[in-house]
């Protein structure tokens, strides 16, 4: 780099000292001027340049070029005689044109530089390979994908003839016919498969300057190809799901928008396409909030939601996704399930379980109806009941669902899935129920079958056994049967060898058993082998709360067994049915109410005050009993005077605590279940406290 010295540091001097600085082109030793504080000598001072008043002391053999900007031409001449054969001396304004000249150099060649710098960025952005060349057939371009795919270094192919690299091109040959050709396959020299495209380069003024090509690596166009593919038949099978979808199903956009909806969400909805497809989420609600809305603000799923959708108001669940790509929020699904199909599903899944329940045991806790105190607490009872083996005794009046608690009993103990046995002992004579429930050996009797016959108890091993009306049996038979729960063994008709049996009794009666055993109908020790465990039901009368919610179950009942369809009972025919005493019980409620839907015409859906027959109280007519008379004692043995008493004693109490069981067992200090048992010996009805 020349060594440069300016002699004159005023506005010119300053400019070219800039100008030689910025450039780097030329290397400025000194700044002389006469002033110490011109402008060029202060900005020398700052780069670092020596600075003095005269050229002389800085005058020597290492300064190559003196530029004079003072503009004195007797400097210029000082200048001209004291300067070496070798120092070329430049009046001030040649420089600042020469300077000028180099600066506009400067910035065509980095212009150029960035213009190159940006080509090479834009050539190896690309994933295609890409060569080009000029006129001569030399490589003038060579990208990185082009190295890569050749396995060819550019420092290597640029400025080479083409075939040196690429044998097979047929890049001269565009040159020569200056026509292009398109997705034309070959075969590199390294085996590699490619499509390449060719292409002439003709200025504006149609002068051939070269060609190009353009290729990709064929493998990746096969994948390419494969994926799309794939793409279309994943969304074939997605269109078919979701057209063929019996759930409704709709997608809107990031914005809300719908975009799809299939012919479900059209039947359940109402709705068509040409409504929903862009528009808003809110476009298919009735009642309710758009849950594609809050899913698009929370980006949080929501299931199970309830609203109403479309012009009928349809009742609807609905469960919303968003739909998230790469963390991208691009929309949400929604699947909607009509409730009225769910509604009517529970009814026949409902319906079906009552018609499969055809076990021995069919029904259980749940099918019985309690809301009254004494209902809740023989329930209660009976649940603690059923996780024992003890023997249960069931008592209460005819009609009032013994029989449906010693089904539940059974199904809710750890006997439920072994066999459930039900005798009615009333209905069997002597020699027949003896002969039923501990079964005969051959020739026991005439009649008997060859080889004998297992009685109910060897059947109901293992499992449970329900004695209904219990105290109607004979003497004869209550002697066995104390056996049966004593021994835990039998002994068939006819026969000698005991049988070991593991049974659960439960036994039902709707008699006072405290009286057959005062008559002698009745074994006491039997008695207590029964009364292990007593459950009392309380009667209809005394549970009149309960009538709503057993017509309601009574009716589906009824519905099924004759093929109607009724829905309710009216508000008139409800009081009715309450105001009445139900002597039967409810098995009388569920005659009434049978014997009323049959009569009813098929469209009607509400059994009304018309269907009804007459219904009158028991009680109507009768005279209040007074408990405040003197009682009449003539003739009468101690003990039948004391239970007269304690009978009067009890109904005075229950009438002056309205009835209330629990109260009254508390101020007599009976527990409730020992009153309950008075209740029924001194036959203390609802119509003896009004």
């Amino acid at each position: 780099m020349q060594n440069v010295m300016i002699v004159g540091a005023g506005k010119g001097g300053t400019a070219i000292l800039k100008i030689l600085h910025e450039t780097e082109v030329l290397n400025v030793i000194a700044v002389i001027d006469r002033n110490f504080d011109a402008p060029g000598v202060l900005f020398a001072q700052e780069q670092g340049i020596k600075t003095g008043t005269h050229w002389l002391p800085f005058l020597n053999d290492s300064v190559d070029i003196i530029i004079e900007v003072t503009g004195d031409q007797e400097v210029f001449q000082e200048l001209m005689e004291a300067r070496g054969k070798n120092t070329v001396l430049i009046p001030g304004s040649v420089a600042y044109l020469i300077a000028k000249l180099m600066e506009e150099k400067e910035e065509l060649i980095d212009k150029h530089r960035n213009e190159s710098y940006k080509q090479d960025m834009i050539f190896n952005s690309t994933d295609d390979g890409m060569v080009v060349i000029d006129v001569k057939g030399r490589v003038i371009l060579f990208n990185r994908r082009a190295q890569e795919m050749m396995g060819i270094k550019k420092e290597e192919a640029i400025g080479r003839f083409v075939r040196e690299i690429i044998p097979t091109s047929r890049l001269p040959h565009i040159l020569e016919t200056r026509r292009a050709e398109a997705n034309q396959e070959m075969i590199l020299h390294n085996g590699l498969k490619i499509i390449t495209t060719r292409i002439p380069i003709i200025d504006e003024k149609n002068n051939l300057i070269g060609a190009f090509a353009v290729f990709k690596d064929i493998t990746e166009v096969v994948n390419l190809a494969e994926e799309i593919t794939n793409l279309r038949e994943i969304q074939t099978m997605l269109q078919a799901i979701i057209q063929s979808s019996d759930d409704a199903i709709s997608v809107v956009d990031e914005e809300g928008r719908g975009i799809l909806i299939n012919p479900a969400y059209t039947r359940i909805t109402g709705l068509t396409q040409d409504q929903v497809i862009g528009k808003p989420a809110t476009a298919d609600i009735s009642e309710g909030e758009s849950m594609h809305m809050k899913v698009l603000q929370t980006r949080r799923a929501v299931r199970g939601v309830g609203m109403r959708v479309g012009p009928a108001k349809k009742e609807v669940v609905v469960n919303v996704a968003p739909i998230i790509v790469k963390g991208k929020l691009k929309g949400s699904v929604g699947v909607i399930h009509d409730m009225s199909e769910i509604t009517s599903l529970s009814k026949e899944l409902n319906r079906a379980r009552q018609i499969i329940r055809t076990l021995e045991a069919k029904y259980s806790f749940e099918d019985i109806i309690g809301l009254s105190e004494e209902m809740m607490l023989a329930i209660d009872q009976a649940r603690l009941g059923a996780k024992t083996p003890a023997t249960v005794l069931l008592r209460g009046e005819s009609g009032t669902g013994k029989e449906l608690f010693a089904h539940a009993i059974h199904n809710a103990s750890d006997r439920k899935y072994n066999k459930f046995i039900r005798v009615n002992c009333a209905a069997l004579s002597e020699s027949l129920l003896e002969s039923e429930l501990f079964g005969y050996e051959e020739g026991a009797f005439s009649g008997a079958k060859r080889g004998g016959k297992r009685g109910l108890f060897e059947e109901a091993n293992n499992g449970s056994i329900f004695l209904d009306e219990i105290g109607e049996i004979s003497s004869n038979t209550q002697a066995k049967l104390l056996r049966v729960l004593q021994e835990s063994e039998i002994t068939r008709v006819g026969g000698t060898k005991a049988v070991s049996i593991n049974v659960r009794v439960i036994a039902a009666t709707n008699v006072n058993l405290e009286k057959g055993i005062a008559n002698g109908t009745f074994r006491e020790d039997l008695y207590y082998r029964l009364n292990r465990m007593p459950i009392h039901i309380p009667p209809l009368r005394k549970r009149k709360e309960e009538i709503p919610l057993l017509c309601e179950k009574l009716i589906h009942k009824i519905n099924r067994d004759y093929g109607r369809n009724v829905e309710r009972v009216t508000e008139a025919a409800m009081l009715q049915l309450m105001a009445y005493d139900w002597p039967g019980n409810v098995r009388e409620l569920e005659n009434i109410l049978g014997r009323a839907m049959i009569f009813m015409n098929y469209h009607e859906v509400a059994v009304d005050l018309k269907h009804l027959p007459e219904l009158k109280s028991s009680h109507q007519g009768d005279e209040k009993p007074s408990f405040g008379k003197t009682m009449v004692y003539d003739d009468m043995p101690l003990s039948e005077m004391l239970e007269q008493f304690e009978g009067k004693i009890i109904r005075e109490k229950l009438l002056q605590l309205n009835g209330n069981k629990t109260l009254t067992a508390r101020s007599l200090g009976l527990s409730v279940r020992n009153l309950y048992y008075k209740l029924e010996k001194y036959n203390i009805e609802k119509k003896s406290m009004q």
